[in-house]
């Protein structure tokens, strides 16, 4: 089980980003104070309690692409997350990448 002051402060940093951005699980994991943790933030996602609200959808992994689900997460399928980022004008390339370089979150 994970420390709740770290799924709190996980669960903050995910909730800045804004909508038609997307941050990456190893980002996720350094603005909450948790460098080369992004596996951490991945399981602490796949675990959050269908009562915390969070835009998941907004965290890709490193290539800024959707990964896999583990089969008994709730939260959605990757196509319900593609779904969700293209709604917020997000878009994937034939190969199923987000070009960071454009969609990528950067905090000031």
């Amino acid at each position: 089980m994970t420390d709740p002051t770290i799924a709190a402060r996980v669960y903050a940093v995910i909730r800045k980003i804004p909508k038609g951005k997307v941050a990456t699980y190893g980002q996720v994991a350094a603005l909450a104070g948790l460098p080369r943790r992004a596996r951490l933030v991945g399981k602490l996602l796949s675990d959050t309690p269908a009562d915390v609200e969070i835009p998941w959808h907004r965290v890709v992994n490193a290539q800024g692409a959707v990964s896999e689900r583990r089969a008994r997460w709730d939260s959605g399928s990757e196509m319900l997350q593609r779904i969700r980022l293209e709604a917020e004008g997000v878009v994937f390339s034939d190969t199923g990448k987000i070009k960071l370089s454009q969609y990528q979150w950067m905090p000031k």
